[in-house]
């Protein structure tokens, strides 16, 4: 069986080589998560049956490779194999979608001089983090793929990480922060709270990191949990966590019960307020979005004022009617996200009961629109 690694695949997409990747999952397994430019085709039971006909409809290029992917790679390949014997260079993708949730490219958010902004996309997750450089030294705020990538993008700029930020304890992937913190010794930095139980340094609404020319200010936000902060850079970007997203809010309920997840939303739509004092042309950088990411290098960000025009959330001046609305559209909870709250709680990344991309698969779902 010929595979592909998910990091050769990521890397072929990213450098734009000619490849085609075919999704042959069930149309209802691929509503949530995809690779970005992947061809779909439901035959996957078919496939699984050894169906020759199966493959039959497909134009496949016989001069550049074809991956298949599925759910954990079994039944893509079987794929893999039928098409080889019609002589196309074929491969599976080593662990499917499941593996693919570690998948990341980078994007360069335009800033100003003196201060570089890298948007790093876990496209297989959805999950936004950044790399703010300044004067050789880096910030990294919700680290979301493996420390090394963080450490690899460094040292091509020459940057020692020296602060590592997360917005809130996450819910939906494995917080990294901790990790890269101790292999880089550079500060961790979380808002000031009593759910994490390993050494931090607390963050109080109004506190402030510099890295170089970089100035952040922590802006306490409570609504998608009750810690939840954002930070605002040399008064132009504001990295939002799941508190703002460029089309939706964070969702109020999760780790909670139905009275606590009213007060949020309570809490939240104050918060949102405070954020929409703020100039309009701040640019909006959040911790997630709900599509793959192109691997296109355009990094995803609206100004603060083109969402609250055209977010019909944001719009609601009524408070009641916002709780109303936003706790009757809650989408379902991510999966395992009670193990991966108290892991990021915790801090025991030694001590993983299942495998990291078995504990994140799936979307996100953070977000309320």
């Amino acid at each position: 069986m010929s595979t592909i690694s998910v990091e050769t695949l990521r890397r072929w997409l990213e450098e734009g080589r000619p490849v085609t990747v075919v999704d042959i999952r069930r149309t209802k397994d691929r509503t949530e998560w995809y690779i970005p430019g992947s061809l779909h085709v439901d035959i996957y039971d078919a496939v699984a049956n050894r169906d020759p006909s199966a493959l039959a409809a497909l134009n496949l290029p016989s001069d550049a490779p074809v991956v298949f992917v599925c759910n954990m790679g079994v039944t893509a390949a079987i794929a893999a194999e039928l098409v080889r014997q019609h002589g196309i260079e074929a491969y599976v993708l080593e662990g499917g979608m499941q593996a693919w949730s570690l998948a990341y490219n980078v994007a360069e958010v335009p800033f100003e001089e003196g201060v570089e902004i890298l948007q790093v996309r876990r496209t297989g997750k959805g999950c936004l983090s950044y790399m703010i450089g300044s004067d050789k030294g880096a910030a990294v705020i919700d680290a979301s793929v493996e420390a090394k990538v963080y450490q690899s993008l460094a040292q091509q700029r020459g940057w020692e990480i020296r602060a590592v930020i997360d917005t809130h304890v996450h819910a939906d992937h494995i917080s990294r922060a901790l990790t890269l913190a101790r292999q880089t010794g550079a500060t961790l930095y979380l808002p000031a709270q009593n759910r994490v139980h390993y050494p931090f340094t607390p963050l109080e609404d109004g506190d402030s990191i510099d890295i170089g020319r970089a100035h952040l200010i922590a802006y306490r936000t409570p609504g998608h949990t009750e810690e939840s902060t954002c930070y605002l850079l040399n008064d132009k970007a504001l990295f939002t966590g799941d508190t703002l997203f460029l089309d939706a809010v964070g969702r109020p309920d999760l780790h909670t019960d139905p009275e606590a997840a009213r007060r949020r939303a309570e809490l939240l739509y104050d918060s949102l307020l405070r954020l929409q004092s703020l100039p309009p042309s701040t640019l909006i950088l959040p911790g997630h979005t709900d599509s793959p990411t192109p691997f296109d290098g355009q990094p995803l960000v609206r100004t603060l004022g083109e969402i609250y025009r055209t977010t019909p959330l944001l719009k609601e001046s009524d408070k009641e009617v916002f709780v109303q609305t936003i706790l009757a559209r809650i989408p379902p909870t991510p999966p395992n996200y009670l193990e991966i709250i108290h892991i990021n709680e915790s801090g025991s990344l030694e001590t993983l009961a299942k495998p990291v991309t078995e504990l994140e698969a799936g979307a996100n779902r953070c977000a309320v629109h």
